[in-house]
């Protein structure tokens, strides 16, 4: 344990270390129950006396801040109150630097609530089912992986663009999907986040105006706003973005990228209509903005035909075209990628080399191996028949369970659905009663400019439970909305 000691500061030594350890206990440093060094192992590492050490653990323990079980050690107790932790750190000890970096950043990523969460609670967040994933497939191509590169798989890699053969795979798969692309053109990201930061990071600044669809992927949201962005939502209806209202915006506003996210977008499920994406793409191109085009789940696809990605119609380098390898295997892997074409391309390499060096080389082998022998593949087609079904039930329990004036389009793909909810009902009102309940929504408010505008909306994942997991969670849900009362004391009623 390293304790600063500053023996010519005139304060005791046992005093400091005493301090040191207070103010530590009462931060959350160190959590209850944490075991500290015996009274000679502490003393040899600050180079004190034993019985300096002594001295400030027994100042400690006469105040309740840890105890000595027989045989074990010294351990931190659990707080008996909280005037217990007298002496911690008062937000005016922080330096004023630390204070001018608290300014507003918008709505918190996530809420927190006054009381635990049922330990059954069914929650209708995150992205797909962690228990269908194919461990044994993954293990296999990790050992094959060992086996066929050893030890330049654990190295940085050559390329900080990424792993070349993977790019030269990313570049096949895209390929067959219609869309140009060359392995030169492909660069590997950790994850399709930082796809999105690297585009923003080198084609924007603060102040700079980014044009969204409204509602949109609350991630992104929450980006833009931390690089200073100035946010300007386009309506969305069953066709997607409001393409026809976006032209006066462009004229207003100015705006230096247009973001987009047109097959089953995050959170409505909608897709863009092909002529919309044609009407998009030559807006751009007159008005000389980019099109930062997210794809995060095309490939889960449940009815329908597909319909042509915005950057294969682009052949003038107008599109920054992103996806992701991450959300429909793990989230963990960290996988995703983005498609330039052009000078940009250079740049936007240099600030990923800037950021983080390179993603993780071996994750990238493994990958390569993953899709390349088809087994990412048999899991695409596995989980798209697997989520369908879990849709179907999402479909079917929110007829069986919800008021009947909640209003939903059917997503023809993708992981979520999007919920009108009857009127007088606000989500930021029903979620801490639906979590009392134990279920879990995602509230609308995320995933728009201005939040409140989200309020009469929440986002469903089906991905993640079972038919029965997700037939029991809206049933929750459906007591709650029942036992809710809106303004006028109307009762909602389960039909």
């Amino acid at each position: 344990m390293r304790i600063p000691l500053d023996i010519h500061c005139g304060t005791p030594v046992y005093r400091q270390i005493e301090t040191w350890l207070r103010e530590n206990i009462a931060s959350g440093s160190l959590p209850p129950e944490t075991r500290l060094p015996s009274t000679r192992e502490l003393a040899v590492d600050l180079g004190v006396s034993r019985i300096t050490v002594k001295n400030a653990y027994a100042e400690l323990e006469g105040d309740g801040l840890i105890y000595t079980r027989a045989g074990s050690g010294t351990f931190i107790a659990p707080p008996l109150d909280n005037g217990q932790l007298a002496g911690s750190r008062a937000k005016t000890d922080w330096p004023l630097w630390q204070l001018d970096a608290t300014g507003e950043s918008g709505p918190p990523i996530e809420m927190s609530w006054p009381f635990p969460a049922p330990a059954d609670t069914i929650a209708f967040i995150g992205v797909g089912d962690p228990r269908e994933f194919p461990i044994k497939d993954f293990e296999r191509t990790v050992r094959e992986v060992f086996a066929r590169d050893g030890i330049s798989a654990l190295e940085y890699g050559g390329l900080h663009a990424g792993y070349y053969p993977l790019r030269e795979t990313i570049a096949r798969v895209l390929s067959s999907q219609g869309i140009s692309a060359r392995p030169d053109e492909v660069l590997v990201t950790t994850g399709s986040q930082q796809a999105l930061a690297l585009v923003c990071q080198t084609l924007l600044k603060p102040g700079d105006v980014i044009v969204v669809e409204k509602p949109t992927y609350n991630f992104a949201l929450e980006l833009f706003r931390s690089l200073k962005l100035k946010i300007v939502g386009i309506p969305m209806d069953k066709q997607g973005m409001r393409v026809d209202e976006l032209e006066p915006v462009l004229q207003q506003h100015h705006p230096k990228m247009i973001y987009t996210m047109p097959v089953f977008q995050n959170p409505s499920g909608l897709c863009l209509s092909a002529p919309r994406r044609r009407q998009l793409l030559d807006l751009a191109r007159r008005y000389n903005i980019p099109i930062l085009e997210d794809d995060f789940a095309s490939d889960l696809r449940y009815e329908g035909k597909a319909l042509p990605a915005i950057k294969s119609l682009d052949d003038g380098g107008n599109v920054i075209y992103t996806g992701t390898f991450s959300k429909m295997l793990m989230p963990g892997l960290r996988i995703g990628y983005l498609l330039a074409d052009g000078p940009v391309f250079d740049r936007l390499v240099r600030q990923k080399w800037v950021q983080d060096l390179a993603t993780s080389n071996l994750m990238q082998h493994v990958l390569d191996t993953y899709v390349t022998v088809g087994r990412y593949q048999s899991h695409l087609r596995r989980s798209t028949r697997l989520y369908r079904k879990r849709r179907d039930a999402l479909l079917a329990a929110i007829r069986r369970y919800l008021p009947p004036d909640v209003a939903y389009t059917i997503p023809h793909g993708g992981l979520f659905l999007w919920l009108h909810l009857p009127e007088g009902m606000p989500c930021l009102d029903l979620l801490p009663r639906a979590l009392q309940a134990g279920v879990e929504f995602s509230p609308g408010t995320r995933y728009f400019p201005e939040p409140d505008e989200g309020n009469v909306y929440i986002r469903l994942n089906f991905a993640t439970h079972t038919p029965e997991e997700i037939d029991e969670g809206i049933r929750r849900l459906g007591q709650v909305m029942a036992r809710y009362r809106d303004p006028t004391g109307r009762k909602m009623t389960i039909i």
